[in-house]
């Protein structure tokens, strides 16, 4: 029997494994997905938790819960992997041989990256909200706040979800005009991009609802350190900026099995062909999600776009067929800007944002590139389709992996 093994089950795994289990047969192939614990987490909704809009238990259920019959789940810490060799070393030492390998060991936040991030006021007046602990922190830390200066700071690209710092400073102001303190709060969105966001037209919209919310942008800033107990972050060409609360978005890196392994680039993720989603380096690793080393978004979005695509050449690759260059770089993200609002953006490697109706051309009913009622709440029925459909593999009706120019306008 053949096997086919599965590194990380969340998003982009899980999916996977629905995937290919429907798609290969039982008797000719076994299916094996490894995570390190059984706690499956709806990265989404984390930025939900300190405006209490979501708990802790909206967002974190067993993985268990969601791999389907049939595929075989080990929770186990992932030692290193063998690509010569085709296998995988678990912590306790089991090998696992594969014929193909699917790495979707994800990304992880590394603060300590950071000079001082984690010494003095860390989780006291500097939070992250990338794991249910810190969101859950900071939520306590909103609810005791009086005003003052909050910074939300990103530290270096790339980051999950590249537009929830964005969204979190649209639902602070919203939070804090609903709780009075919003007149005596300033609120700082510093980032390393040039402007609000990575692709120009969508960075000069997002830029003025910044503007016309009172919050202040610091483009080009470079963090390089951060003083808990002057409370300032300095970036690299020594600005500095002074903060009440801090919110920090730290740096991004690959699994520990990936350097481990000596598979990735500096910081952990695998040299990954942009359109076929094979690895660079052995033709038998396939690489999905937040794990490659992709100009894409890291978002659960463009793992499901992945998948699609992925699926594919799977199939393909085990009928002895030449791989298609499918994917193209797809990204769909809501923005939630507050006050029961949110903009919705469609791009991919080469086309930016742009305006339009979607997924239905000049129908919509959700709005690109514009703030709505309708975006607002396609976002909050995200959650039902994320645990219902998408972690089963199962196609979401009008939307396609390949972007669509379809209702869009330039």
């Amino acid at each position: 029997m053949k096997k086919m093994l599965i590194l990380g089950a969340g998003t982009a795994g899980t999916m996977m494994s629905a995937k290919m289990r429907r798609a290969l047969p039982a008797d000719e192939w076994q299916i094996t997905i490894v995570d390190q614990d059984d706690r499956h987490i709806y990265q989404p909704g984390l930025l939900f938790i300190p405006f209490d809009v979501y708990r802790a238990r909206d967002v974190v259920k067993p993985r268990s819960r969601y791999i389907p019959p049939g595929v075989r789940f080990i929770v186990s810490p992932i030692d290193v992997i063998e690509p010569d060799d085709s296998r995988v070393r678990l912590g306790d030492g089991t090998l696992l041989h594969y014929d193909l390998l699917v790495i979707a060991t994800g990304s992880r936040i590394v603060p300590e990256e950071t000079e001082g991030m984690t010494d003095t006021g860390w989780q006291t007046s500097t939070f992250d909200f990338y794991t249910p602990e810190g969101a859950v922190a900071l939520r306590n830390a909103l609810d005791d706040f009086d005003g003052g200066r909050l910074v939300l700071n990103v530290v270096e690209m790339p980051i999950k979800c590249p537009i929830a710092p964005l969204e979190f400073v649209f639902l602070a102001d919203w939070f804090l005009t609903v709780n009075g303190t919003r007149d005596r709060t300033e609120i700082i969105y510093a980032t390393p991009l040039d402007g609000a966001f990575t692709k120009p037209r969508a960075s000069e919209i997002l830029g003025h609802m910044l503007e016309e919310k009172n919050i202040g942008l610091e483009p080009l800033f470079s963090t390089g350190s951060v003083d808990g107990e002057k409370q300032v972050i300095r970036s690299w060409d020594d600005r500095e900026i002074g903060y009440d609360l801090l919110v920090t978005i730290p740096t991004h890196m690959g699994s520990e099995t990936i350097e481990n392994s000596d598979m990735g680039d500096e910081l952990g993720f695998i040299p990954t062909h942009p359109n076929t989603l094979q690895s660079k380096g052995w033709e038998n690793v396939f690489v999905l999600g937040d794990a490659t080393d992709l100009p894409s978004s890291k978002a659960g979005s463009v793992a499901h776009f992945q998948g699609e695509v992925l699926e594919n050449n799977l199939l393909r690759i085990i009928d002895g067929r030449e791989l298609t260059e499918e994917f193209d770089g797809h990204a769909n993200c809501f923005i939630e800007t507050g006050f029961g609002k949110a903009a919705l953006i469609d791009f991919n490697y080469d086309v930016e944002p742009l305006p339009g109706r979607f997924p239905v051309p000049g129908i919509g009913p959700l709005r690109l590139l514009q703030e709505s009622e309708m975006n607002h709440w396609g976002k909050m029925a995200f959650r039902w389709i994320y645990w219902n459909m998408l972690l089963k593999g199962a196609e979401i009706p009008g939307i396609q992996s390949r972007m669509s120019m379809d209702g869009k306008w330039s």
